[in-house]
């Protein structure tokens, strides 16, 4: 079984144990539940929201937040001595997939 959620402006595909790292989720708790469920499938049988699901269920497991990789921005301007690097590394939280329901 795995579902298509949305969290932090992107949409993930997820199935149950598996581990990803989602833009950093503000929860004191370390269980998440995401109602935005926009698919299930399970094999053949599909089910698509528009755009959500109604309750449907996506409960997550907050493991560490973590740093990404870092991005360099690089600024040139050709015969004029002039050039700048920027750096920037998004904070993540690592979750895991718990449960899938419908």
């Amino acid at each position: 079984m795995f579902a298509v959620i949305r969290t932090g402006g992107k949409q993930y595909k997820v199935i149950e144990g598996e581990i990803l790292d989602v833009e950093l989720l503000e929860a004191t708790d370390s269980k998440i539940s995401i109602s935005d469920v926009l698919l299930i499938g399970n094999g053949t049988d599909i089910k698509i929201g528009k755009p959500a699901l109604a309750g449907a269920l996506v409960t997550l497991e907050k493991l560490e937040d973590v740093k990404g990789d870092k991005v360099v921005a690089y600024k040139y301007r050709r015969r004029e001595g002039y050039h700048r690097t920027v750096g920037h590394r998004q904070k993540l939280s690592r979750v895991k997939v718990t449960s899938i329901a419908l």
